[in-house]
């Protein structure tokens, strides 16, 4: 299989930019100022959805495969590093190996919002940026290309990029008979990076990159890149290596998955 990276991320409110945007009072708590923010995104949107730029990135997680048998699930990075860090080992690994990539909603969002975090943050992205001016072979087919595959946004594609066709992935995946979402979503994690338990959010990242991982192979077997020995083959891989790591969340997430 050539060089694939699968790929999510997890957000937080930008607290201390909102504090700059609008001089906020020094004496209001992070939680005061994200309640604040949302207040102000429902009135004028309707949501509390934070615009991209406002998204402060705390999590990426991967699947690479590559080659015969080489699968590897992972989060960027250690527990303590801070943003610029996180993202800036998301573009060195495209750097490394040129991936193609995988996302479900990653044009609409994880992409949007890594570009502009890491403008915010002053990182380095020169591979993923490449758009044909260094290597001729980036100038049809390159990641900011919607319809191209060096970035395949499964959402988006299966929607026939309709907006109003785009399908969640929780439900995609519980529909296909995949674990989907366990004990935490997009909602959840703010609440919980305030908490501290930012190595459940890692965990709960990884597990919607394995779901989305699992989408993409049911894709490739859908298109017939894959027969059914084949798809067969990748998910036991997947259940090997899933099943290989100590972490309560894969042992959950197997529990959920049946054979």
């Amino acid at each position: 299989m050539l060089p694939t990276l699968v790929f999510d991320i997890e957000s937080i409110p930008d607290v201390p930019g909102m504090r700059r945007l609008h001089d906020l009072p020094s004496t209001l708590t992070d939680d005061e100022v994200a309640l604040w923010a949302f207040a102000q995104q429902r009135i004028k949107n309707g949501t509390e959805f934070l615009p991209h730029h406002l998204q402060r990135v705390c999590a990426i997680s991967c699947a690479f495969r590559e080659g015969a048998d080489k699968l590897a699930i992972w989060t960027l990075g250690e527990i303590g590093d801070d943003e610029p860090t996180i993202i800036q080992k998301f573009f060195e690994l495209i750097e490394r190996k040129t991936p193609h990539l995988v996302s479900w909603n990653g044009g609409g969002f994880d992409l949007p919002v890594l570009m502009q975090r890491g403008l915010i943050t002053g990182v380095t992205a020169s591979r993923f940026l490449e758009t044909g001016a260094n290597d001729r072979a980036f100038s049809f087919d390159h990641y900011l290309n919607r319809y191209k595959e060096r970035h395949l946004d499964l959402m988006d594609f299966m929607a026939m990029y309709q907006a109003r066709a785009n399908a969640p992935l929780d439900t995609m995946a519980k529909l296909c008979g995949f674990p989907g979402k366990l004990g935490m979503d997009g909602s959840q994690v703010w609440p919980a990076f305030q908490r501290g338990e930012i190595a459940e959010i890692r965990a709960y990242c990884e597990t919607d990159v394995a779901n989305t991982y699992l989408l993409f192979l049911r894709f490739l077997a859908m298109r017939g890149d894959l027969d059914k020995a084949e798809y067969a083959a990748e998910l036991a891989l997947l259940r090997d290596k899933l099943g290989a790591h100590d972490g309560a969340h894969w042992k959950e997430y197997l529990a959920a998955w049946p054979q």
